[in-house]
């Protein structure tokens, strides 16, 4: 872990912010628009302030150069700031490997190469790519979480078959833009959060067991003493199925899916 922050600590700026690409983030303590709490655990942590991320390729066949790597408390993921050739700066999602100085370009076709933005009909078979389109022009949606990145696996009628993080295999319409190579700090899924304040810090409030509840609160409380749930399977606080249940709802990409994850 102290490995690591020390890596970590040499790969980003010692910066402040940009100035212009930052908003002020309020807090919501899990409350949704009615007031009620809609996301448990949810409260205090940090005073942070949002980086704004240029997730599409609004600087459009301009090169850019990277001045800065980032860390930003809101995502896994570090930032690179890019100044562009007309001065302009913006963040995007730093590729893995991306040093300062590097240049980069957003473009129909370009050189395949770390950070550059590309459509996806354009990318050799076997290239890994993230911050992926579903829609045309949209910007980015998926692969966007740190070390991770899809792999191109065939272009076939107006499609690009791409190979997920999770396995699942689906089509994307190959006019849609993505980033070539992997998301940067594929170290975080060996970061060790070390101590219950870590965690408040980043306003995650204590989490009670369900089994350590009482009957009224939980489907699972209840009993004398140290016991499991007692039921045929795992519930919500609120009766629902738990884990390894399916949770998705039809969506028009479903139609797009050729095998699904396991």
């Amino acid at each position: 872990m102290k490995g690591q922050k020390k890596k970590s600590q040499q790969i980003l700026t010692r910066k402040k912010p940009e100035k212009g690409l930052v908003l002020n983030l309020g807090k919501t303590g899990g409350r949704g628009t009615s007031g009620r709490i809609t996301v448990r655990h949810r409260g205090g942590g940090v005073k942070r302030k949002y980086r704004v991320v240029d997730f599409g390729q609004e600087k459009l066949d301009k090169k850019g150069k990277a001045i800065a790597l980032e860390y930003d408390p809101n995502r896994t993921a570090y930032l690179a700031l890019i100044e562009y050739e007309d001065g302009d700066k913006r963040y995007i999602l730093a590729a893995n490997d991306l040093k300062i100085g590097d240049e980069i370009i957003c473009a129909e076709t370009a050189q395949i190469k770390n950070g550059n933005r590309i459509k996806l009909k354009n990318a050799p078979i076997g290239t890994p790519v993230f911050n992926i389109e579903l829609e045309a022009g949209k910007g980015g949606r998926i692969v966007r979480s740190a070390g991770t990145s899809a792999k191109v696996l065939a272009q076939e009628n107006g499609y690009t078959n791409l190979e997920m993080p999770s396995k699942e295999i689906r089509k994307v319409s190959w006019d849609c833009f993505a980033s070539i190579g992997q998301v940067s700090h594929p170290e975080k899924r060996f970061e060790d959060i070390g101590k219950a304040g870590s965690k408040r810090l980043k306003g995650w409030r204590p989490t009670v067991r369900g089994t350590a509840m009482n009957p009224p609160d939980h489907p699972h409380g209840g009993g004398e003493g140290k016991h499991p749930t007692g039921l045929k399977y795992p519930k919500t606080p609120w009766g629902k199925p738990a884990r390894g249940v399916r949770t998705r709802k039809k969506k028009w990409t479903d139609k797009l899916i050729i095998k699904r994850r396991k």
